[in-house]
């Protein structure tokens, strides 16, 4: 595993690095955010571990520009904050995990090695339901040709719905699938992006493509 590390207490990052090189792994470390953006754009590398509070550039900023860059190298996001406005902030950048210090070495191992199984998993070229088109590697959606801007959170809870397009979805498997294992906040979170994506994919256009079925979840099918 090639991991790159942005890390600005130099103590911190050096006992991460020698524990990751010792399991068999590639580490480069950057402390800021600007290095650390240059080094994250080159693709170079399987995973990112990134801290928020970064001089130059902050992690949130750093996170953003690669995400807008198209750059998908998955990203642990490393914090002193604990708070869930923190995580969402975070997840609605982009960020594919989130880890609160001081932290275990084990479970940041552990995640590092399930976001690069994750990453792994192979994807649609295209996802169609109806009129609406989602392309996951190039992280762009349409309706009827015309472009919708989503979050990357507002993206991955579309892409799992349709994904599993005619079945019934739980808020859990949504949970799972779009935030993350280790997720505790309120399931409810999920009605909320829910809502988002109905005002951005279907009430412009005039369709209700995501039904809600009470007390059990959602189903994503071509509108009638």
């Amino acid at each position: 595993m090639r991991v790159l590390l942005v890390e600005d207490e130099v103590p911190l990052a050096d006992m991460v690095r020698r524990g990751l090189v010792a399991d068999g792994h590639t580490v480069q470390v950057v402390h800021d955010g600007n290095a650390g953006l240059a080094a994250a754009s080159t693709g170079d590398h399987d995973v990112v571990v990134l801290d928020i509070m970064l001089p130059g550039l902050s992690g949130y900023r750093v996170l953003q520009h690669l995400r807008a860059a198209q750059v998908w190298t998955p990203v642990l996001m490393l914090t002193a904050k604990d708070g869930e406005y923190d995580e969402a902030d975070a997840f609605d950048l982009g960020a594919d995990d989130y880890l609160i210090k001081p932290f275990s070495f084990v479970v940041l191992l552990a995640r590092l090695r399930a976001l690069l199984r994750r990453s792994g998993e192979a994807r649609p070229t295209v996802l169609k339901v109806g009129t609406l088109e989602l392309d996951p590697a190039r992280h762009r959606v349409f309706r009827d040709g015309t472009e919708i801007t989503l979050t990357p959170r507002e993206f991955g809870v579309l892409e799992h719905l349709m994904s599993r397009a005619g079945e019934v979805v739980t808020k859990t498997d949504i949970l799972r699938a779009v935030w993350d294992a280790h997720y505790e906040g309120e399931v409810n979170v999920v009605e909320v992006y829910v809502g988002y994506l109905r005002r951005k994919i279907d009430t412009p256009f005039g369709t209700r493509s995501i039904e809600t079925l009470r007390g059990v979840g959602y189903r994503m099918s071509e509108p009638g």
